[in-house]
């Protein structure tokens, strides 16, 4: 798999990133082995997680596999801090304590005594942003955390993160960010990405396939067994199942047909080759799923497909 370089650093990382959302819950042990496994043999070395996903589940899951299916150094594990789950409602608390309490507990959970990328996993309005960067300080000098980065930022919050980060007076330099990227939501492409290109930031894409709707599965209705189907994730997936995203689902599916590949593997690709994406994250609940993510890796678009796709999702 082909590796790019993660921002203004040294390291690099597969231009697809093996996503963890469901692990724990969604995604048994065995199932993440399998997928973990599948991904590593095919030359990924990104892993993404958050101290919120499953509850810190998912971050247990992975470090019971590190040293298990892949040696640590060859590696680079991602994961975020400042959202909790507290009695079923979603919580946001950037201040210094609680992130730092997140960093000490997804190390603890991932076996490791560093994590490669550390984020602030979304924009916390009720905390000054003096005091939510102060813990990205913390962080990379503390050896905790060897780059940090921040996730969900809107453009001039993103610009301004950057800004007050600046190495030179001691700080922590902003590597990354990460943000919804696909056909079905171009959003960054407003402010976000040009900030990534101008600033040489590292770009993350997350739910490349707009939440699994660009695979087509959702056509007909929703699958029983699909994610839009459980109750915590219907809600993520229905604002995607509109009639303009329908008018991209069917592009995509036209697009697929006339190249012989799969919709999953023109959207991927779209995502991928996009100016200034460094990774795009893939999550999936099987292992055939993940191998027919991995397939895009072999697939390039060719420039018409490429402009009526552009044209029709802008």
């Amino acid at each position: 798999m082909e590796r790019r370089s993660l921002g203004k650093s040294g390291i690099s990382v597969s231009r697809l990133a093996l996503g963890t959302m469901t692990w724990g819950r969604d995604t048994d042990e065995h199932e993440a082995a399998d997928q973990f496994r599948h991904f590593l043999d095919a030359g990924g070395n990104f892993i993404d997680t958050a101290a919120v996903y499953g509850d810190g589940d998912a971050e247990r899951v992975i470090g019971g596999l590190i040293g298990v299916l892949a040696a640590r150094e060859e590696l680079v594990i991602a994961t975020k801090a400042g959202i909790s789950i507290k009695n079923g409602e979603r919580k946001v608390d950037n201040s210094r304590t609680s992130l730092i309490s997140d960093l000490d507990k997804s190390l603890q959970r991932l076996k490791t005594d560093y994590i490669d990328l550390w984020q602030i996993h979304t924009w916390d309005e009720n905390t000054p942003l003096e005091e939510t960067l102060s813990a990205l300080d913390y962080a990379l000098n503390s050896g905790k955390a060897r780059y940090v980065g921040v996730s969900n930022f809107s453009g001039w919050q993103l610009a301004r993160s950057f800004s007050l980060q600046n190495p030179f007076f001691g700080k922590a330099p902003v590597l990354t960010t990460q943000s919804e990227y696909s056909l079905l939501n171009r959003k960054v492409e407003q402010e976000v990405l040009p900030a990534c290109l101008s600033l040489d930031i590292g770009f993350l894409a997350w739910s490349p396939l707009g939440r699994g709707v660009l695979t087509g599965k959702y056509r007909g209705g929703t699958p029983a067994d699909s994610r839009g189907a459980t109750p915590h994730f219907s809600s993520f997936i229905s604002p995607y199942l509109d009639e303009k995203s329908s008018k991209i689902v069917e592009a995509v599916m036209v697009a697929s047909d006339g190249l012989g590949l799969s919709p999953l593997e023109v959207s991927l690709a779209w995502v991928r080759d996009c100016p200034g994406v460094t990774s795009s994250i893939i999550g999936a609940r099987t292992g055939a799923q993940l191998r027919g993510a991995l397939a895009s890796e072999l697939v390039t678009l060719p420039i018409p497909v490429r402009e009526a796709l552009d044209e029709i999702s802008a």
